[in-house]
């Protein structure tokens, strides 16, 4: 499995306190990023910067882009139309000069930084694309002329903004960045009161995005193209401990947390085989809803990535107490749930459900699947569509 290269275009560090041992770092990540697609002429420079071998990275850019289709020059210039207009000439969510990415099914041009933030989203949030190396198909374009551009986006999703709140900016750190972006297009926190909008991910034939969803009749789900969602889980990744070595003396282990088709992943953290994450990820749950399934990859920059145990969780019992409870804010801190430890699961003790300070979250500890050893800490919590 390849895993999804964040922000490749991070500043270097301030003239008179370059590190060595950084640098090569910087130029690992940046190869990585090129040779998984996830490239461009920035990044290219950006190597060179720091001492890569720029003939080398070129050549591997060279040979990725030439396993991809070229797309139809009819859809090249539709898309170049679109991106022509005044309020597409910056990134939607920072402003930075010059898009070069999308997200299809949103309807926005984004730039490479955060372009990075919406990959992790996962496609059934934010379907991302180049807008000079990808093949857009029909209906990708359809949605994104229906939507009209940035600033018709924009006025939906940003309708709501806190008076004096400041949006990131080209310069603005990736924590922040991500921040907006979740708060923005998952939570939809900005939207007018009473509206939902449906990204519909892949589906985009069956339901374009910049359709609304009116909830204010109380509606407790939506629906993305064919597949009804009753509420957001947000899985905290805390850490994990005593994993396996997979390279010479460690690992680079990183998680990737999947509900049926949705898959997002944490960073990756280098050599280390007791990593700490504290990263938040946000899956939506549908109506027909299974296990969430969490699987533990040592990142590899010259093959696939090697597996280092996987492990399910249960989210029934948290759903169906949820649900049941309805309002959390109205309830003092207790305990509403339970996931009982059995040989026939990964859980390492009884995982309790519990309000807490409003909130209804769970601690979960598992022991890792078909391999040697591992454990991997997480807190879950329920967000429901309609607060």
């Amino acid at each position: 499995m390849q895993p999804i290269i964040r922000d490749a275009s991070k500043q270097m560090p301030q003239e008179g306190r370059r590190n060595p041992n950084s640098e090569n770092a910087r130029f690992r990540s940046l190869s990585a990023a090129i040779s998984f697609g996830f490239f461009s002429q920035t990044a290219l420079e950006e190597v060179q910067s720091v001492g890569g071998n720029y003939q080398f990275v070129r050549e591997r850019m060279n040979n990725r882009q030439s396993e991809f289709p070229k797309p139809s020059p009819g859809n090249l210039r539709r898309l170049k139309e679109l991106l022509d207009k005044s309020d597409n000439h910056t990134c939607a969510d920072c402003g930075a000069p010059d898009p070069k990415w999308a997200s299809a099914n949103i309807g926005v041009f984004i730039c490479l930084k955060c372009c990075g933030v919406h990959r992790s989203l996962g496609t059934h949030i934010s379907k991302v694309l180049s807008v000079t190396l990808d093949d857009w198909s029909d209906e990708e374009l359809d949605a994104m002329i229906e939507v009209g551009g940035n600033s018709s986006a924009n006025a939906i999703y940003e309708a709501c903004l806190p008076k004096g709140f400041v949006k990131p900016n080209p310069e603005s750190p990736h924590e922040e960045r991500r921040n907006f972006i979740r708060s923005k297009y998952v939570l939809q926190e900005f939207l007018k009161s009473g509206l939902r909008i449906s990204s519909a991910g892949s589906s985009l034939c069956s339901s374009h995005s910049g359709k609304i969803l009116n909830s204010s009749h109380g509606t407790s789900s939506k629906t993305v193209g064919m597949v009804e969602y009753i509420g957001l889980l947000k899985v905290k990744v805390i850490q994990a401990r005593e994993l396996v070595v997979m390279d010479m003396k460690s690992s680079d282990p990183y998680v990737v947390a999947t509900i049926g088709e949705q898959k997002a992943q944490t960073t990756v953290v280098k050599s280390n085989l007791n990593p700490v994450w504290n990263e938040e990820l946000m899956l939506s749950v549908p109506q027909d809803f299974g296990t969430l399934k969490l699987q533990l990859f040592d990142q590899d920059m010259l093959s696939s990535d090697d597996a280092m145990g996987e492990a399910e969780v249960d989210i029934h019992p948290m759903v169906t107490a949820a649900t049941a409870i309805g309002d959390p804010t109205m309830f003092a801190d207790m305990q509403i749930g339970k996931w009982l430890q059995s040989g026939d699961n990964a859980l390492m003790k009884d995982s309790t459900v519990n309000i807490i300070d409003g909130k209804v979250k769970q601690e979960v500890s598992l022991k890792l699947q078909n391999v040697v050893s591992g454990e991997l800490e997480l807190e879950l919590e329920w967000l429901p569509l309609v607060q």
